[in-house]
């Protein structure tokens, strides 16, 4: 894992597969489908209305969603906690590949 010594993830590319491999259960997927689709929501919707006030569910869809999808569904603990950036980036890789069918809801377990 990784290109340095310490095993850390050293580039978007690299941590992917993993990111991959700890969202294999189909309603972890969904959960985070839904989630970054509410950020969205949330985004537009203050633009729109001015309001920035929709800005503080922004956490509640991207985290609340995923995390629940990993406690409860996945079994496995965020990447986020280790690999924020990358974590956050691979969240709309995945979003995308889902939206356009690159990947699949249902992955190999769940």
């Amino acid at each position: 894992m990784g290109n340095t010594d310490s095993g850390r993830y050293t580039s978007l590319k690299e941590f992917y597969p993993f990111y991959l491999s700890e969202h294999q259960n189909t309603t972890c997927r969904w959960l985070h489908f839904i989630g970054t689709s509410l950020i969205g929501v949330w985004v537009v919707a203050a633009l729109l209305t001015r309001n920035p006030w929709w800005l503080v569910l922004v956490p509640v869809a991207g985290y609340g969603f995923a995390w629940i999808g990993h406690f409860f569904f996945e079994r496995n603990k965020p990447a986020t906690f280790q690999y924020p950036g990358y974590s956050l980036a691979s969240d709309f890789i995945l979003w995308w590949h889902l939206l356009t069918g690159k990947e699949r809801f249902s992955a190999s377990r769940g």
